[in-house]
């Protein structure tokens, strides 16, 4: 059985906190600082940081909908 997709809401996605299921360089936890739009105002991108380095990611929001890599709060 496949694990469901995580459901976003990307209204709600500025401040959100995600878990990393692979962590890379002991950055486990990440919260999201910033939305990148395109030119009709749709979220395309967004910044993730790290909270232990503050090491800042660029990823496609899209990206944390994946349940293999992400795990939505701080686990």
């Amino acid at each position: 059985m496949q694990a469901s997709m995580n459901q976003i809401n990307p209204k709600k996605l500025l401040l959100s906190k995600w878990t990393s299921t692979s962590p890379q360089k002991k950055e486990k936890h990440f919260i999201v600082t910033e939305l990148i739009r395109d030119d009709q105002e749709i979220i395309t991108q967004c910044v993730i940081e790290a909270v232990l380095t503050h090491t800042q990611y660029t990823i496609p929001w899209q990206d944390l909908k994946s349940p293999a890599h992400w795990k939505q709060g701080w686990q």
